[in-house]
């Protein structure tokens, strides 16, 4: 009779113990999702693209609001990307799991999530609140991978001519290339910011030649995107620049912390 006495009891004090655990499970908080390392951006430039073959995209810009969440700021606008796409770029995600990744002179666009840099362009200064550097003809962008100035906007007369030698993006292409314009005004988009040899340089948002023309791996877009981009842009606001083709925003809006777009201009 004590066994079953003991049994009895035994058994309802367990049954007591899982109604508790129920109990704290019910009233446990949800997971907080992961953090990234843009979530102090305040400030996003979004461009899509079909998939990772296009050339071509759609440009949205967001702020983030008082309650942190992202609001779109001005209409959305077509812009050109890479002659062949895109491709996982190195910024501020994660490595991708899969899909084509970014290579020195592949002609795509490198895709992912990356700080903006400084603005450029030919004049002295520009109306805009990201730090500005004026270029000259003797500035180039090294895109010679070997260089220990990969991926860097130098001076050659600071640095010396040597040092830009094989170099194929000079900053003022209007003085290199027939009065090109597409470096007139545009801003760094920071890929490959620790300059990993072959891994891709120099990329850029810019002017386009025309609504059409495709770039070697750059963003480009019309006058008027880049004249209303400068202006909004603020350094303190800790920008980025997001790269991804449709199915992959899809998969990683959430967990990226990125707009959903449904319903958005």
């Amino acid at each position: 009779m004590r066994t079953f006495r003991t049994r009895r009891l035994l058994a309802w004090l367990l049954s007591i113990a899982a109604l508790f655990a129920l109990v704290g499970c019910a009233h446990r908080p949800a997971a907080t999702p992961q953090a990234t390392p843009w979530n102090q951006a305040g400030q996003l430039v979004l461009v899509t693209i079909a998939d990772w073959d296009a050339d071509h995209g759609t440009l949205q810009t967001y702020e983030r609001d008082t309650a942190g969440h992202w609001r779109a700021v001005m209409p959305s606008t077509q812009v050109v990307i890479g002659r062949k796409g895109a491709a996982w770029g190195i910024g501020l995600h994660d490595p991708p799991a899969d899909g084509p990744v970014k290579r020195e002179g592949d002609g795509r666009s490198p895709a992912g999530v990356f700080a903006i840099g400084e603005a450029f362009g030919y004049a002295p200064h520009a109306n805009t609140a990201l730090p500005y550097a004026a270029m000259s003809a003797s500035h180039y962008c090294i895109d010679v991978s070997g260089s220990p100035l990969y991926n860097r906007i130098v001076d050659a007369d600071v640095v010396g001519a040597d040092a830009v030698a094989g170099s194929t993006e000079p900053m003022r292409l209007d003085l290199h290339a027939k009065g090109d314009q597409r470096y007139r005004l545009g801003f760094v988009i920071e890929h490959n910011p620790r300059g990993v040899a072959g891994a891709g340089s120099c990329i850029f948002a810019h002017l386009w030649k025309e609504g059409n023309s495709n770039t070697a791996g750059c963003t480009a877009m019309a006058d008027s995107t880049m004249d209303a981009l400068l202006p909004w842009l603020d350094a303190k606001q800790q920008p980025i620049f997001v790269l991804l083709p449709q199915h992959e925003y899809a998969l990683l809006r959430e967990a990226w912390d990125l707009p959903d777009m449904q319903g958005q201009p």
